[in-house]
């Protein structure tokens, strides 16, 4: 197994409600990686901020990119992490803090798609209100980036079953890269 193989750093991305945590979760298991939903590592003052419908700001999603980087950085097998991810500059902050190349899987859908699937959610802490600022922030990652964008809109196993399909070849992209750079 070559290191890259070894060292796999999978970061599935998205708007909320787009399924980050189910695929991610499934993506995981079938390579045999830990997984951890980035919602997870938010500051308790993000998450109240976010209940009472107020986006967050660069200043409050920093710290939380560093935890996630960090922790991908850490995983010595590698890891799947949930995390939306929506601009290049969170890309970019979450690749240098990790220290290896990272990998992004956008999983992308229309607004109604994602919109009906966050409405029928309980227990989550971001509300439909705040769909519409994830939309506008949201910036596809542009041809250079170690990215794939897969559509949610079919069923849950094709969505795995497509981002397992393109992970191989944005390892083999990474590896170039990491030649290239040496």
């Amino acid at each position: 197994m070559s290191q890259g193989e070894s060292r796999r750093s999978v970061v599935v991305m998205g708007v909320s409600g787009s399924g980050k945590s189910t695929i991610g979760a499934s993506i995981a298991a079938a390579l045999a990686l830990r997984f951890v939903d980035g919602d997870s590592l938010h500051l308790p003052a993000s998450v109240s901020r976010m209940r009472s419908g107020v986006p967050l700001t660069d200043d409050d999603r920093w710290p939380w990119l560093d935890a996630i980087g960090k922790a991908l950085g850490a995983a010595d097998g590698g890891m799947v992490v949930a995390c939306s991810a929506l601009r290049r500059i969170y890309r970019d902050r979450l690749t240098a803090t990790a220290g290896r190349p990272v990998l992004f899987v956008l999983l992308s859908g229309s607004r109604q798609t994602i919109g009906s699937r966050i409405g029928g959610r309980k227990g989550h802490f971001m509300p439909p209100s705040l769909l519409d600022s994830q939309f506008a922030t949201l910036e596809p990652p542009a041809p250079e980036e170690l990215a794939v964008s897969i559509s949610v809109e079919p069923p849950l196993e094709a969505v795995v079953d497509a981002a397992l399909a393109a992970l191989p070849a944005l390892r083999a992209r990474a590896d170039a890269a990491s030649l290239v750079s040496r």
